[in-house]
C-alpha cells in the first residue's frame, strides 16, 4: 500500500507541476459528470464558502513593497450580527505550504477555525501568500516570467506579512492583532519578526500550529529529496519549472473521481496525506477529501520547496543558499546568514503533535527554547495528531481550537 501511495504522490506531483493554472479567483467551470451537488464547496472560492454558510465575507487586495498583489479574506463577525464593541479584537490567520485561505473555512462552521473565531467575537482576517491561487498578480511581472517565481518563504516573511498586517491594522484602526499560523505560516512569522523586529509590537499574541523552522529531524519524503536538492534545483531551472503544484481543474476532477465516498481508490487519497503528514485515520473526514483536493494544492514557487529542503540538509534556520559564489555576491559570506531568533519577542504559544512528520517534537523544543517571547508549549492531547490535523481533524475544535480561544482571552 505504501508503494502504491508513493506512486500516486509522484503522479500528483507531476500533474500538479505540469498543468497550467485554470482558475484564479473565479469559480471554474466543470462538466456535469464531475460535479457533486452534495459537496458544493468543491466549486466555491473562499468568499463563496464563507457566504454559503451564512457568514459575512469580504475580499481585499494588498500590494507588497516589491510589487506583488495579494488577496486578503475576512469574516468581520459571526452569524449573530456585527459587533458594536470597540474592543473587538482582530485575528490574522496564515496558511501553510501549498495552501490558501480556504484551509480555515473548507471544513465548515463546526470545524473551521475561522468560523469558530468569528463566532467567539473576533474580526477574522486570512492571508494568501504570493504565488498561491489567490495571489498571482504583480504590478509589472506575469506568472509566465521566471522572475515572478523567484521567491521563497523568506520574501513572504519580509514583504507579504508586513504588507498584510499593516493593511489590516490600518483598516480596523487597531494597534495590534492576534496571529495564528500553520506550518509555513509559522516560518513566515519567524522571518518577519527576526528581520523586521518592529513588527513584534504589532502582535498581541502569536499561535504557532505545527511550528516549522529547524527541520533536521523531518521524516517525510522531503528527506529523500534532500541529498539531491542541488541537482533537482538545477534540472527544474533548466526545464523552466518555476511553479510547484499549481491549482488546476484537472486536479479537481482527479480528486473528485478518486477521493469521493464509495470510490475504491479513496484509501489511496488518505494514504497520500498520511505519507506526508503522519498516519491518523481516526481524525480524517474522508467525506471531505474531494473538498480538500479541490482547494489543495494551491500552488507555490519551486524555490520555496528548495528552501525547505536546504533547511533539512543544514539543520539550521537560515536564508536561502545560493551556493558559495552566489552567497558571496548576495550576503558577502560563503554561507547564508541565520535568522536571529533572539529578536522575536512577541508573546508566542506553541501547539504541536507527537505524530507530526514535518514538525518534529525535538525540533519544536529547540525552537521554543531559542525565542524569548514564548509563553507556553502545548502538545495536542491525541497521540496520532498529525501535521494536517491542525487544519482538518474532526476533533480539532475540542483538541486545539477552543484551547486557543481560551489563551486569546488572557490577552
Amino acid at each position: 500500500m505504501k508503494t502504491i501511495s508513493c506512486f500516486v504522490l509522484i503522479v500528483c506531483l507531476a500533474i500538479g507541476s505540469a498543468t497550467p493554472v485554470a482558475k484564479n479567483i473565479q469559480c471554474h467551470d466543470s462538466s456535469e459528470e464531475t460535479k457533486d451537488v452534495s459537496l458544493p464547496e468543491i466549486l466555491m472560492t473562499t468568499v463563496e464558502m464563507i457566504e454559503y454558510h451564512g457568514y459575512p465575507a469580504e475580499e481585499y487586495e494588498v500590494q507588497t513593497d516589491d510589487g506583488y498583489v495579494l488577496k486578503l479574506h475576512r469574516i468581520p463577525h459571526g452569524k449573530s450580527g456585527r459587533s458594536l464593541r470597540r474592543e473587538q479584537k482582530v485575528v490574522f490567520l496564515q496558511h501553510g505550504l501549498l495552501c490558501s485561505s480556504a484551509d480555515w473555512v473548507m471544513m465548515g462552521p463546526k470545524e473551521g477555525l475561522a468560523f469558530i473565531l468569528a463566532d467567539a467575537g473576533y474580526d477574522v482576517w486570512m492571508g494568501n501568500a504570493r504565488g498561491n491561487t489567490y495571489s498571482k498578480k504583480h504590478i509589472s511581472l506575469s506568472t509566465n516570467d521566471a522572475k515572478f517565481w523567484d521567491f521563497s518563504w523568506d520574501e513572504m516573511g519580509k514583504h507579504d506579512l508586513p504588507a498584510e498586517i499593516d493593511f489590516v491594522l490600518q483598516h480596523t484602526g487597531k494597534s495590534d492583532l492576534f496571529y495564528a499560523g500553520h506550518s509555513m505560516g509559522t516560518t513566515m512569522f519567524y522571518v518577519m519578526c527576526a528581520e523586521r523586529p518592529e513588527y513584534n509590537a504589532k502582535i498581541r499574541a502569536q499561535f504557532s500550529l505545527a511550528p516549522v523552522a529547524f527541520m533536521s529531524r523531518v521524516q517525510t519524503p522531503l528527506r529523500l529529496l534532500a541529498p539531491f536538492i542541488d541537482e533537482i534545483d538545477w534540472v527544474m531551472k533548466m526545464l523552466g519549472v518555476n511553479e510547484f503544484m499549481p491549482h488546476s481543474d484537472l486536479l479537481d476532477m482527479i480528486g473528485l473521481a478518486l477521493c469521493k465516498d464509495g470510490a475504491i481508490t479513496q484509501a489511496l487519497c488518505s494514504d497520500v496525506l498520511f505519507l506526508i503528514s503522519g498516519f491518523d485515520s481516526k481524525e480524517l473526514n474522508r467525506t471531505a477529501l474531494p473538498i480538500i483536493t479541490a482547494h489543495t494544492p494551491a500552488g507555490a514557487s519551486t524555490k520555496t520547496i528548495v528552501h525547505y529542503v536546504q533547511e533539512i540538509n543544514s539543520g539550521k534556520f537560515r536564508q536561502y543558499d545560493y551556493g558559495r559564489s552566489g552567497n558571496e555576491e548576495k550576503y558577502g559570506s560563503s554561507s547564508p546568514p541565520e535568522y536571529d531568533l533572539s529578536k522575536i519577542t512577541a508573546p508566542m504559544y506553541f501547539h504541536y503533535g507527537q505524530n507530526d512528520l514535518l514538525a518534529n517534537v525535538e525540533d519544536v523544543e529547540i525552537l521554543y527554547r531559542t525565542m524569548p517571547g514564548t509563553q507556553g508549549k502545548f502538545e495536542v492531547p491525541f497521540e496520532k495528531f498529525n501535521h494536517l490535523d491542525f487544519l482538518w481533524a474532526i476533533d480539532a475544535p475540542d483538541l486545539l481550537y477552543y484551547k486557543m480561544v481560551g489563551l486569546m482571552a488572557r490577552h
